[in-house]
């Protein structure tokens, strides 16, 4: 049996890509996105007349160059959801612009808009998780969100206190970026010779999950952002990995066991802590000079991809 089947025993796999052709390819439930992967989708002859089309809608709903472009891009996101649930069973994970993730009155207005575009197309909101940045806004937008029956992945998950505050905000899924955080530790004291044990990212999952299951929080962890094979393999029994095609293409052609790592827990307790407050939450996030850096680092890159795909919409308008 090769490794990504024998995964799939302990663990939910999740494509990490905008491919279509990969998302066929490897025939998962879920997929997950963001800006940087829908500006590299566009490029995708499959994606041509949906492009088109939004183009179309943004003209037609009106309104000055900005709101058109603006609309434009919801519209694509969407047109590119859309195609790709065709292919899958479960959900897609859509982000919202990046630039909402310190506004949390915006945040709930874009993901509602986000979600009655898909209502439009008789997409159901069970099938769309909303992808939300991790900051404390992002959390509170995301906790009235899900009482409102529409899920949500908060991603760029750096520190503890963001891992926390989302548990305890009853958040659908969770992203933690193991290979970023062994980026910024990597480029700090270069980590040679690599031990999987040892590796940042790798601890602060396994941190976070003991925590969840511990305390029988129900919010999905679900493992990105990979740099090696190793990191995959060592949080084997995760809730769920979002695994980018290459790697995928690693693990269905290698033939060795896999060895679950990560398991439910006996000494369960179902008092859990106070929640976090607000002063709290940013005091111990920002005591996380890693999780301060990366967090704003991801917010910004994928608002740089964004205003790239802006930029190719205005052109076309």
């Amino acid at each position: 049996m090769n490794q990504l089947d024998s995964l799939k025993k302990i663990s939910n796999i999740v494509v990490d890509s905008g491919n279509i052709e990969y998302i066929k390819q490897y025939q998962l439930q879920d997929v997950t996105t963001n800006p940087s992967l829908i500006l590299q989708a566009i490029n995708n002859k499959s994606y041509q007349s949906l492009f088109k089309n939004a183009l179309i809608y943004a003209q037609k709903q009106g309104g000055n160059k900005d709101l058109q472009i603006t609309n434009a891009i919801d519209k694509l996101t969407v047109n590119i959801g859309i195609c790709i649930l065709q292919y899958i069973s479960g959900s897609i994970s859509i982000e919202i612009d990046p630039r909402f993730s310190f506004n949390h009155k915006m945040s709930i207005i874009q993901a509602k808009k986000i979600i009655n575009l898909y209502k439009e197309q008789n997409i159901d909101k069970s099938r769309i998780l909303i992808k939300l940045a991790a900051t404390w806004e992002g959390i509170k937008a995301a906790a009235q969100l899900e009482k409102e029956n529409i899920h949500c992945n908060l991603t760029l998950v750096f520190s503890f206190a963001q891992a926390r505050a989302c548990a305890e905000a009853k958040v659908f899924l969770i992203s933690p970026f193991v290979g970023r955080i062994y980026d910024w530790y990597h480029q700090k004291k270069p980590l040679i010779p690599y031990f999987v044990d040892e590796d940042p990212g790798i601890k602060s999952v396994k941190k976070i999950y003991r925590y969840y299951k511990k305390h029988c929080y129900k919010t999905i962890i679900m493992s990105a952002s990979f740099r090696k094979i190793e990191q995959i393999l060592a949080l084997a029994g995760c809730d769920c990995l979002t695994i980018s095609p290459n790697f995928l293409n690693k693990l269905l052609n290698t033939h060795q066991n896999v060895e679950q790592q990560l398991f439910p827990m006996n000494n369960k307790t179902f008092k859990q802590p106070i929640p976090i407050s607000e002063p709290d939450f940013h005091w111990e996030h920002n005591k996380n000079a890693m999780a301060v850096e990366k967090l704003s680092e991801g917010i910004r890159l994928f608002a740089l991809d964004q205003q790239k795909l802006k930029q190719i919409l205005k052109r076309e308008l």
